[in-house]
């Protein structure tokens, strides 16, 4: 499995922490929903979307900033400055760059193997956070 193969996450960009993370916040929302709601494909597309939006992010990442370690924190600002070549014409830039930190943590999470923590961050990001 590539946990094993990654030796030190934080030696990765933090972009590529975010593709990571990207892709497990989603699939965690994913999965709580389905959790939650049998319902269509189409429907729990349109509410995963709310979840994993850069406002959503965004809102997040503001909920959950004062439980981070020191060390978390540092990657979030790491995925946050990050330079990133666009922003999606439908975020806000300041959300577009701390969603891009929120997913480098949650990436940066995954692959130091740290699944507790994730799932902690993860249940504190879905019981505070409300999405319009």
């Amino acid at each position: 499995m590539f946990l094993s193969k990654c030796e030190n996450p934080q030696q990765l960009s933090p972009l590529v922490l975010a593709f990571v993370g990207d892709a497990i916040y989603g699939l965690l929302v994913r999965e709580r929903l389905v959790l939650i709601a049998n319902t269509s494909v189409g429907n729990l597309h349109r509410k995963s979307v709310k979840y994993v939006s850069a406002k959503a992010q965004a809102a997040a990442i503001d909920k959950i900033e004062k439980d981070l370690t020191e060390e978390e924190d540092r990657i979030f600002k790491r995925g946050r400055n990050a330079s990133v070549n666009s922003v999606p014409k439908n975020a806000d830039v300041a959300d577009y760059h701390k969603a891009t930190g929120f997913e480098a943590l949650f990436g940066y999470l995954y692959l130091s193997n740290q699944h507790e923590r994730i799932a902690y961050l993860f249940d504190l990001v879905w019981d505070t956070i409300e999405i319009g």
